[in-house]
């Protein structure tokens, strides 16, 4: 057991990670008598709850980022460097980023969560997820490479199965991708091709449970439910994902097993830790769960460490309601900005309560003028669920050129029904996808 936090007037405190959580805890430590270190391997903070619309074409990737320097230029006591962490030694209190080891007083880990394919990792290459940049730019990649392709088709069921769309996990990233694409497919391409009527576009849904967005009331999902079906989206509930190989995916509904052609498949159904997480356990035996994320005590520290925290996505906090709270970016924003303030009460001398969550909500997009929002106390549904979902995104939004950038970005989208971001990028060509997407689907397509 190492020691708590001692007086030094010039605390050491470094954050590893640059999401919500991390750069929360730096940006609340912004005027205190502390120095801090922010390491990141990226150099700019991700927006994540819109990271769909970067994958759907409504928005640009820079229009979701800011510099981690520029929105912390201002905090004179707070550094950045660029880098990745790959080991702690929480004796020496040093983190190593490369062959530098940077000492700390205080640690503050926050590297978030990646997808996860509960084992079946060999999948990914057929179901890309949604956690990074490079994660949106590939799925735009495929979902336009999609209609182009069909465009080229002369195949009926080789046209077919470049036009279904097949998304796994109904969660509010599922539910928004879904919606999206329908969108997509229904209107902003609609016009746009000459050989292929876009709105024949077969999107489905897949959910394990019996509801899609299962964390909101009941009576929201089956809005929700009822307005992606508006939008000619397929819905499958109870459905689970046996296998994805070659362009198939094959499906469990009870007892019953199908599979469906499809060129398209995004994965939207699972998260797992960071790497970070097991050399956490490693170096501090502390404990983890079944995803890989660190369970922590009552104020968010490793147990036996009280300077080592863990917060965001990579932390298990199940001291409140008994079960884990939701990898969401309130969680990480709270969780910042109270471990911030812990490490100031601690060099005053002071203490704080325990961490407690306070669930403002959640919000999850269906399309243009469709929205469920669920507060608890109040829930909404329809167009002003719509608005209210605009106005929390850009408030949350970093940077003032990101909300102007996405309120004139959503405008346009709004009342021309376009989406000025469909870009194909990420491969050298399109014969490149060709030939990938031929050498990985020789058997016939089966429809259901």
């Amino acid at each position: 057991m190492v020691n708590s936090l001692d007086n030094n007037p010039i605390h050491q405190v470094v954050i590893v990670g640059g999401g919500f959580a991390g750069l929360y805890a730096a940006k609340t430590l912004a005027k205190a008598a502390v120095n801090v270190t922010l390491i990141d391997k990226r150099n700019f903070h991700l927006f994540q709850p819109l990271l769909y619309q970067v994958a759907t074409g409504a928005l640009s990737p820079a229009d979701i980022s800011s510099p981690l320097r520029s929105i912390l230029s201002k905090s004179k006591n707070t550094k950045v460097l660029l880098g990745e962490v790959n080991n702690i030694d929480p004796e020496a209190q040093k983190v190593i980023v490369g062959d530098e080891a940077i000492p700390y007083d205080t640690l503050i880990v926050a590297t978030g969560a990646k997808h996860s394919y509960f084992g079946k990792d060999n999948w990914e290459e057929f179901a890309p997820g949604l956690k990074t940049v490079e994660d949106a730019i590939e799925m735009r990649r495929r979902i336009f490479m999609a209609f182009e392709a069909a465009e080229k088709e002369t195949d009926p069921e080789k046209r077919r199965a470049w036009l279904t769309f097949v998304i796994v996990g109904g969660g509010p990233t599922g539910v928004e991708l879904a919606g999206a694409i329908a969108e997509l497919a229904n209107q902003t391409l609609k016009e746009d091709f000459r050989n292929i009527d876009t709105s024949e576009a077969q999107i489905l849904l897949l959910e394990g449970l019996d509801r899609i967005l299962p964390p909101f009331a009941p009576e929201l999902s089956q809005e929700a439910e009822a307005s992606l079906t508006r939008l000619g989206v397929v819905v499958q509930t109870k459905t689970l994902v046996t296998n994805i190989e070659n362009n198939i995916v094959t499906l469990k509904q009870g007892d019953e097993v199908k599979e469906i052609a499809s060129k398209t498949i995004l994965w939207a159904a699972g998260v797992k830790a960071s790497p970070m997480g097991k050399v956490l356990v490693e170096r501090t035996a502390a404990e983890c769960d079944r995803a890989g994320r660190v369970i922590v005590e009552p104020d968010l520290s490793i147990k036996e460490y009280p300077n080592i925290f863990v917060i965001g996505d990579l932390a298990n906090f199940s001291h409140q309601n008994n079960k884990p709270l939701p990898g969401v970016a309130p969680v990480a924003i709270q969780q910042g900005e109270y471990v911030a303030k812990l490490i100031q009460q601690r060099l005053a001398g002071k203490s704080l309560p325990a961490f407690a969550y306070v669930d403002r909500g959640s919000l999850a997009m269906i399309g243009q003028n469709s929205a469920v929002v669920d507060l608890g106390f109040l829930k909404l549904k329809g167009f002003f669920a719509w608005a209210f979902w605009l106005l929390i995104h850009i408030y949350f939004l970093i940077e003032f050129n990101n909300k102007l950038v996405v309120i004139i970005q959503w405008a346009w989208n709004y009342f021309t029904r376009n989406r000025g971001a469909r870009l194909i990028t990420g491969r050298e060509s399109v014969t490149e996808l060709e030939i990938y997407t031929s050498e990985t689907n020789k058997q016939q397509p089966i429809n259901v």
